[in-house]
């Protein structure tokens, strides 16, 4: 066994905390420039298909012209919803402050909810009845952890920078993808000895754009999709439902019952049974437009279990915010099926020397 000269010793020491201080540095962007990666891998073939049709003259008019478009269909109606659901828990707050706070009544429509409706008229009218006393008597209480929570989702205006920025990342790896790839691939060669690093990122890239067509990109169209539909029809809080319909959607759990409640208040409020028949239809296709998406765009070759999803979303919340729920998403799946490859694999994948 080769032993350790003093030098060595002090080299080790002094590369790691080089190593460490770079960590920290770029700690606080590693949630952005991760998601900037997701993007570029999973956007890439339309962005190349767009190159072509201008040709390798015009890829600065290309580009831009891909930048703009992207930033419309997916940043724009992010700000919306998040621009909604601030506005939202703003009036709330201000209302708190005001003495003012008070909760729509319901209907005597409710009454009419077959097994439930009496119990959950009662306890919704005593409820608005009390809203503004409890209000009052436990204002301070309501304004500090409310304090709390505002301040909490004033992060949100955050994320729809970090999603901006995080795309812009997408744009410069986009437009340098050769590069890229090929310092990527270098990389993994070392990381994993021979030339099975092609291999390696071949399946990272197939599982990420499987991922973010078949599981987040279906999801942000039925989250978008339901937002608008409760914003026509005046559901209160749409953006916190869409936000629900979302995460539902992500980990895989049917965005039908997510969407019940919403029906049902629609029926309770509304002066017209038309309009909420009309918004039933819709929030009931939409909810279940995902059995009609999935087969089409996610991959037969993809089975990350359930559970990883799951934990993907939430853990990724937690550690990087809203953002995260995407980044989990994807990075859990992608070592699934690196994990998968590896037990599966005949040959050794040995650590380079």
């Amino acid at each position: 066994m080769k032993s350790f000269t003093i030098t060595e010793f002090i080299r080790l020491i002094v590369l790691s905390l080089i190593l460490l201080w770079g960590f920290f540095l770029l700690k606080p962007f590693i949630g952005i420039f991760t998601w900037g990666i997701i993007l570029a891998v999973a956007l890439f073939p339309l962005f190349q298909k767009l190159q072509n049709v201008f040709g390798e003259k015009h890829k600065k008019k290309a580009t831009f012209i891909f930048t703009i478009i992207a930033v419309a269909l997916l940043i724009v109606p992010t700000y919306m919803m998040v621009d909604s659901l601030f506005s939202n828990l703003k009036d709330t707050f201000t209302a708190i402050q005001n003495n003012e706070l008070k909760i729509t009544p319901p209907t005597e429509k409710v009454k009419d909810w077959p097994v439930i409706g009496e119990r959950v008229y009662d306890n919704w009218n005593s409820l608005s009845e009390n809203s503004k006393t409890y209000a009052i008597e436990h204002k301070d209480y309501l304004l500090e952890k409310g304090g709390n929570v505002f301040k909490q989702f004033t992060g949100l205006i955050g994320t729809v920078l970090s999603f901006l920025l995080s795309f812009i990342i997408a744009v410069v790896f986009m437009s340098n993808s050769k590069g890229a790839f090929e310092s990527s691939n270098l990389f993994v060669n070392k990381l994993v000895g021979g030339n099975k690093g092609v291999d390696m990122l071949l399946m990272g890239r197939d599982t990420i754009r499987n991922v973010v067509k078949g599981i987040l990109f279906v999801a942000i169209i039925q989250a978008f999709l339901c937002f608008i539909g409760f914003k026509l029809m005046g559901i209160p809080g749409p953006a916190i439902f869409a936000f629900i319909v979302m995460i539902a959607a992500i980990v895989q759990l049917p965005v039908t019952i997510v969407v019940i409640p919403t029906i049902l208040i629609a029926y309770s409020t509304s002066d017209s049974t038309l309009a909420a028949t009309v918004f039933t239809v819709y929030i009931v296709i939409v909810s279940l437009l995902d059995n009609v998406l999935k087969p089409v765009l996610l991959s037969k070759g993809l089975k990350t279990p359930m559970v990883l999803i799951i934990l993907g979303a939430l853990g990724g919340m937690l550690l990087h915010g809203i953002i995260g729920i995407f980044i989990g998403t994807v990075l859990l799946s992608v070592l699934h099926q690196l994990y998968s490859a590896w037990v599966t694999s005949k040959e050794e994948i040995v650590l380079a020397e």
